[in-house]
């Protein structure tokens, strides 16, 4: 992937990973245009960056995705690449139909849904970049949040899949990997030691986005031991450690 001059769209980019990478993003020589739900965190972080745009959208709504990729690409016909990152997490009490419902939408229909409104358009440019963002927990889940690591052992299965489609193509899929970071994604993560800061979690992995050619897979080393669990034959005593820490 380029590192600037590129037109990049960034989901859930009013707050958390999503708001720092606007800024890499935008630091480093390239238009962003961030998008979310609420358009008065999307304006907090444009306000620091001069020609960054915004827009609202809500990632649960088929009509709403289809409607807003349509309207992008019209206003910024040079889009050429997007970062998945919009998703939710929720604690769920054994099955909470809603929460689960709400989940899948968000974190894996919602990438499916604009990935297809846009990839047409995408083929047409001289280079274009999709970016998933699963999870160390897709590797191994928190039983807390059943739904949440479904939706990304699915994101990185359909990541894999894309990426062998568009291999003749100009079109990059790379996938995302993160740790636990200290952002707001569920209550608490801002401020727990066990996460890992968000500026080194940028920083750490901007710098692996850097390489040439860019790696299929952003793994920072604090995400290994879930990410190379099954591999290293550690995944019964990894996922007992991760869960046995939530009683």
């Amino acid at each position: 992937m380029q590192q600037s001059g590129n037109t990049i769209l960034i989901t859930g980019g009013g707050t958390g990973i999503g708001a720092a990478l606007a800024h890499e993003f935008h630091q480093a020589g390239n238009q962003v245009i961030i998008a979310g739900r609420r358009q008065a965190a999307l304006d907090a972080v444009a306000a620091d960056h001069p020609g960054m745009a915004t827009r609202t959208v809500d990632m649960e709504d088929p009509a709403a995705i289809a409607a807003f990729a349509s309207q992008l690409i019209t206003d910024f016909p040079t889009l050429d690449a997007v970062i998945h990152n919009a998703g939710i997490m929720v604690a769920e009490d054994r099955i909470d139909l809603a929460t689960a419902e709400a989940t899948i939408a968000t974190n894996l229909l919602g990438p499916i849904r604009l990935t297809h409104a846009l990839l047409p358009h995408f083929l047409t440019r001289p280079s274009a970049a999709i970016l998933t963002v699963s999870s160390g927990l897709a590797f191994v889940p928190l039983a807390a949040t059943p739904t949440y690591g479904a939706t990304k052992a699915a994101i990185h299965s359909w990541t894999l899949s894309l990426r062998e489609q568009l291999r003749d193509s100009a079109v990059e899929v790379i996938e995302i990997v993160p740790p636990g970071v200290q952002t707001d994604l569920m209550p608490g993560h801002a401020e727990n030691p066990m996460m890992m800061p968000l500026d080194a979690f940028i920083a750490e992995m901007m710098g692996l986005l850097r390489q040439q050619p860019t790696p299929p897979e952003i793994c920072v080393e604090r995400v290994g031991f879930l990410r190379y669990a099954e591999r290293q034959g550690t995944f019964d005593q990894v996922f007992a450690g991760l869960n046995r820490q939530q009683h």
